[in-house]
């Protein structure tokens, strides 16, 4: 009971964080919400600022991600439901301790690593240890809400720093943003009384610090953000399509949905290919049978494909790659560039993997407990991580559902020479605002690799974004729509394409320095 008022300040903290996100979008709580936990681990033992860690992690991960629960209920796929209130909310329940464990981690480390080290030390190794926490964490299956991704879509001027070292640049910035208001603070400058301006300078130097930071973040925004600047970096210009099909997922194991669901696809293609499309996207799985194999219920579809040859990316299922699989049964869940021949201009197969909804974790412990999501027979395979998609366009960079979120699949692509962002989603199962953050994964990767992007998902939020994060066009949610924008080919590489994430690793290095100084100079 002694910690309460430390663990319910730094839940206050991770709420405020938890407020950045849609469907909340008060993404300028980002640059004071550490500060309530900066403060308290200042004067806590390793234990209690474990839990305050943790507890201002699960504040914010919890809201963040509680999108996750919209998936219930599952009855259309045969789940009870009571088991599925339960799943969804053990899922939500899980992911949110997994997030929670990085920041408790990162509380630790603050407590363990800084104690004694001057003010600009702790700034540094607080913004490496964030930074490369949220690197190893994605590493793994659940990634999601970094601090970074608190910035979009809504804050594009400081956004744009992002080119620099990716998603870790913004994430530091919070960080050290955060730490520099929380030192101020510590020192209380306001209670020390100098008629010298100087002293009054120096007393609040770390809240100029802060200040000054973003400030030059906001000029290197507007710098970025230049119109004609931008437009120089346009190449080809392909007039692109999407069709949001609208399909609600209790109908894809009913015959009936299959029908609607080819013809939503068939009759939006035929539209947009007679407004001269010159290129089709629709969302993941759009017409979930597999392909290339002939299927009469798809072939409304593929007449309509070989009478306007107008190229399309055709969300469905494909044969695996991988001949040794265990499970004949077995899937891709995939990308097809088709345009009514018999050859496939170009494939994607999905990386990154949904657990348990795809793929069974840990199969040998699990494998007999867990109860599958996926209508599949088989798993899904996952695809090469270092697959490219070349097309008669030139080379691509292409995402399914959440792998938005990982920027390394993005800049890997980009830098190999990917020229437009290709994302196709399927977000029937989740609330709407889910949407909206996927969206701004989506923003954020535009901007880290200055392409246009063009988004098409199966209930919203579809779009086009141009390589300076801003949405030229976006869908309602839950309508079936069609739409054709004219996009850009870019041929440009920032900073973070060409040397990836740099900021991490110079930040450690110079934390170890100042670690490794400080404990010398108390020896000496």
């Amino acid at each position: 009971m002694r910690n309460l008022p430390n663990l319910l300040f730094a839940a206050l903290g991770g709420v405020l964080m938890g407020l950045t996100p849609d469907p909340y979008s008060q993404w300028w709580w980002a640059w004071i919400a550490l500060v309530p936990l900066w403060l308290v681990i200042q004067k806590l033992k390793l234990k209690d600022a474990i839990a305050a860690g943790a507890v201002w992690g699960c504040c914010y991960h919890g809201m963040a991600l509680f999108w996750i629960t919209s998936v219930h209920p599952l009855e259309w796929m045969g789940v009870p439901w009571w088991s599925s209130l339960a799943i969804a909310s053990l899922v939500w329940v899980m992911i949110t301790a997994w997030g929670a464990v990085l920041s408790a981690l990162w509380a630790a480390g603050m407590v363990s690593l800084t104690q004694g080290l001057n003010v600009p030390s702790r700034i540094v190794i607080a913004c490496a240890m964030f930074s490369g926490l949220e690197i190893i964490w994605s590493w793994g299956p659940l990634y999601w809400t970094a601090l970074g991704f608190t910035q979009s879509p809504h804050d594009l001027l400081l956004l744009q720093v992002s080119r620099l070292s990716g998603q870790q640049t913004m994430t530091s910035a919070i960080v050290a943003v955060n730490g520099l208001l929380a030192e101020t603070i510590l020192q209380r400058p306001w209670q020390i009384a100098t008629p010298s301006m100087w002293n009054r300078i120096k007393q609040w130097r770390y809240a100029i610090a802060a200040l000054c930071l973003v400030l030059a973040m906001a000029a290197y925004g507007l710098w970025e953000m230049d119109g004609d600047r931008m437009a120089r970096g346009n190449g080809q210009a392909i007039k692109a399509g999407i069709i949001q099909g609208n399909f609600p997922n209790p109908l894809t194991v009913k015959p009936r949905g299959w029908e609607i669901a080819v013809n939503n696809y068939t009759n939006g293609y035929e539209k947009l290919a007679q407004m001269g499309a010159e290129m089709i996207v629709t969302p993941e799985t759009a017409i979930s049978f597999p392909y290339p194999d002939y299927d009469p219920r798809r072939a409304p579809f593929d007449q309509a494909v070989e009478k306007y040859r107008v190229p399309v990316w055709l969300g469905g299922f494909g044969k695996t790659r991988n001949p040794n699989t265990e499970n004949p049964n077995n899937y891709t869940n995939s990308l097809f560039l088709i345009n009514g021949s018999d050859q496939i201009l170009g494939r994607y197969d999905k990386v990154r993997l949904v657990p348990i909804g795809e793929y069974i974790p840990l199969k040998p412990l699990l494998g007999g407990l867990v109860k599958r999501l996926s209508p599949l027979r088989g798993e899904v395979d996952a695809g090469s991580s270092e697959q490219l998609v070349d097309t008669p366009w030139g080379r691509f960079i292409v995402g399914i559902c959440y792998e938005s979120a990982y920027p390394a699949t993005f800049r890997f692509q980009t830098a190999a020479g990917g020229r437009l962002i290709l994302s196709a989603s399927n977000n029937a199962h989740f609330a709407a605002y889910m949407s909206a953050q996927h969206h701004a994964q989506d923003v954020a990767r535009a901007v880290e690799s200055d392409r246009w992007a063009v988004r098409a998902t199966n209930t919203g939020y579809s779009g086009f974004v141009d390589p300076n994060g801003r949405t030229v066009w976006l869908s309602d949610v839950n309508t079936y729509e069609t739409r054709m924008e004219t996009v850009y080919l870019r041929d440009t590489k920032t900073l973070y394409v060409m040397w990836g994430d740099w900021l991490t690793p110079l930040l450690c290095l110079i934390g170890v320095a100042a670690y490794s100084a400080s404990r010398l100079q108390k020896q000496s």
